[in-house]
């Protein structure tokens, strides 16, 4: 029996999948597969193997070193690996050891923008069939088996914010190369302050046409291609999707766009504010609900004149509230995320909502028979893993709808409201983490352990650098 079979690890539509995919593969002439799993952060990391061996490794697995699961966003490897249980407590984790991809033949797609290439979405399994822990995309599919336990499933759709620059110097000398090494340098697509406006679109338009194109090509449910506020500024908008599915979507999203960027002389950032002149801070605009697996009935509708949500679209809206400062290191992050946490400027700095008001944390759309009543959490970065934050999503809401919780009046002027701040840095969302008792059981201690000395690592090499504030404040005074 395959590694698949021994653990029953497909589902029947899984195993259909990979029929059809085996098909294509020969039909297409394709010559390698990228097998691909997304890390901690969301980044995309894998192998690629030649079509025959990557068709062959299908319910065999492909081997990966669990240091990829040790790295924090500059690439290094923060855990003892070489030490017993490798930093992590577990002996499946020490000596970079490697796990197990195992694709989901249900994510195949050949790459529009690399010739006779395939790409898979893989899991992580140790050697005997468990899922390893510490992988984001087990973690959320977990909780998503909780929602459909109680009958429902999860609706998300996406709203990107990201930078589009033309690049002018890649930097590639070798004194160049670091860990992190030294960012390209860019220029503009187009300035910014006009809004929507045709004009700037059409400036854009070149570069926007090769990303679209290629987005749709892998199937990605695109709606609108828009620009934004700032300069180089734009919004990619998604319909929604159910499950896994709008996560994948994400982290593939992010990663074609860098790369088809990158092939025709642009770079593509999902940094949230980047530091050059003038320009604005990204964010990601996550759109919710739950529906019922019985009837396909929105529960967050409401039938009632009036109300904006039902009575359980409420407790799940109280949810978000409640947990909003311990979920944002998993929503924002990064440390460059809390630069966009700013009064009066269209992001929200505390957790409220209200209704059809762009300076609340959560934005109510919809009413009374409205099947597209849904909730906009307008707290997240570009750079989060969805994973991580659709799961902190589900798992906040459930616990309101539990606890009845209530979410309070809708917060008509958002900066004068009275409520809980939202963090304003990656350290100060940790101690909120920590503080939270709620995530370590609803995760578990385990990963929220895990994921806060990655954290910390990002932290306190931070600290350590003497910023460019320090050096002009300091260097001539004293």
């Amino acid at each position: 029996m395959s590694f698949v079979e021994r653990h029953g690890l497909w589902s029947g539509e899984q195993q259909e999948a990979a029929g059809r995919l085996r098909k294509i593969v020969e039909e297409q002439k394709l010559e390698v597969i990228r097998l691909s799993f997304p890390d901690q952060h969301g980044i995309l990391r894998g192998k690629t193997l030649v079509a025959s061996e990557a068709i062959a490794s299908l319910e065999s697995g492909c081997s990966i070193t669990t240091t990829m699961l040790a790295k924090d966003t500059s690439h290094k490897t923060v855990f003892p690996v070489f030490t017993a249980g490798g930093g992590f407590g577990m002996k499946e984790m020490e000596g970079a050891a490697d796990v197990l991809m195992v694709a989901d033949p249900t994510t195949f797609r050949a790459l529009p923008w690399a010739p006779t290439t395939g790409w898979l979405l893989c899991d992580l399994y140790f050697s005997d069939g468990r899922p390893v822990p510490f992988a984001t995309r087990h973690l959320y599919r977990k909780v998503l088996d909780q929602l459909e336990s109680r009958g429902y499933d999860f609706v998300a759709g996406l709203e990107v914010e990201f930078h589009l620059f033309k690049l002018e110097d890649a930097h590639m000398a070798p004194e160049d190369a670091g860990q992190p090494g030294r960012p390209p340098s860019v220029s503009l697509l187009s300035h910014g302050y006009q809004y929507l406006t045709e004009q700037r679109y059409d400036l854009m338009e070149p570069a926007l046409e090769i990303i679209r194109r290629d987005v749709l090509g892998l199937g990605l449910p695109l709606r609108s291609v828009e620009v934004e506020f700032g300069p180089s500024q734009c919004e990619f908008t998604f319909q929604p999707t159910k499950g896994l599915t709008p996560a994948d979507n994400m982290v593939l999203f992010r990663s074609a766009v860098k790369q088809i960027a990158r092939r025709h002389g642009y770079h593509a950032t999902f940094m949230c504010r980047p530091k050059l002149p003038n320009v604005f801070a990204s964010g990601w605009h996550l759109h919710q609900s739950l529906v019922s697996r019985a009837n396909g009935e929105n529960a967050f509708m409401t039938r009632d004149d009036g109300e904006a949500l039902s009575p359980f679209g409420r407790f799940y809206l109280a949810g978000l509230l409640e947990h909003a400062r311990a979920s944002t290191v998993f929503t924002t992050p990064t440390i460059n995320g809390y630069k966009r946490y700013r009064s009066y400027s269209l992001a929200p700095d505390r957790a409220i909502w209200g209704r059809d008001n762009r300076g609340v944390m959560i934005r109510v759309l919809g009413g009374p028979g409205d099947s597209a009543t849904r909730l906009e959490n307008r707290i997240g970065e570009p750079a989060a893993n969805p994973y991580l934050y659709m799961a902190s999503q589900i798992l906040s809401g459930l616990d309101g709808v539990d606890r009845k919780l209530d979410p309070g009046p809708s917060a008509d002027t958002p900066y004068e409201t009275k409520a809980a701040l939202l963090p304003k840095s990656l350290r100060e969302a940790v101690f909120a983490l920590n503080d939270d008792p709620f995530f370590r059981q609803a995760l578990g201690a385990e990963f929220v352990d895990y994921y806060v000395h990655i954290k910390n690592a990002e932290i306190e090499r931070f600290q350590a650098e003497v910023s460019d504030w320090e050096h002009r404040e300091y260097f001539e005074m004293f």
